[in-house]
């Protein structure tokens, strides 16, 4: 498995070095107020529910830094080999270790480009390790539904995924109040917290299979 992982990870297709998030697609940009975001919303939610597809992989090396690889592995212990989870201290955690709920993130594609108003650039700009054309919703994969993507399985756990401060400043306060809001949250419009149940690779275009 270890020289898997290697493998793996020669093969990273690093798209945009290690750039700073605040540096994707920072031109002329323009942060979407509720009533557009609002008007969006219906076409943002035709994701397909069964089967879904990995549109891009982000790895965060560092605070603030954005990968996007063609191909990554993904571990139970560190989640996406490479990215910055697992040296983040949590304050609760008994050795002050990471977040146990939080070591991989998704967000929907079609929600993402309608809140960067249709700016594709700005995809790796979140850092969600996971961009995905699948629907995150509630409904469709509560707490403990594990997905198979690629040679890895993946577990949604409890823990809300939800915009920040951070969130503010890449799309608007809008926005955040949009994701925020008691429909966001059941939507899951921010995307969604999970933890790796079984090692493996996942790359650009893998399917997403609910299990």
């Amino acid at each position: 498995m270890v020289q898997l992982f290697r493998k793996a990870k020669e093969k990273i297709d690093n798209t945009f070095g290690s750039q700073k998030a605040s540096e994707l697609g920072t031109e002329n940009i323009r942060h979407l107020n509720t009533d557009e975001l609002e008007a969006g919303l219906g076409e943002a939610l035709t994701s397909p529910s069964n089967e879904g597809i990995v549109e891009l992989i982000v790895c965060r090396p560092d605070v603030g830094q954005r990968k996007v690889l063609q191909s990554a592995s993904f571990s139970t212990e560190v989640g996406l080999v490479g990215d910055n989870w697992s040296k983040k201290p949590y304050s609760k955690s008994p050795d002050g270790g990471p977040h146990p709920e939080m070591q991989v993130t998704m967000i929907n594609r079609r929600v993402l480009d309608l809140i960067a108003g249709g700016d594709t650039k700005r995809r790796a700009v979140p850092g969600d390790q996971l961009v995905v054309d699948f629907d995150l919703s509630l409904k469709n994969i509560p707490p403990g539904t594990r997905l198979n993507v690629g040679s890895t399985i993946i577990e949604v756990t409890e823990e809300p995924h939800t915009g920040c401060s951070q969130f503010v400043g890449w799309f608007g306060a809008d926005a955040m109040r949009f994701v925020n809001s008691p429909r966001g949250r059941e939507l899951c419009l921010r995307g969604i917290n999970a933890k790796v149940i079984q090692a493996g690779i996942i790359s650009q275009g893998d399917q997403i299979i609910k299990g």
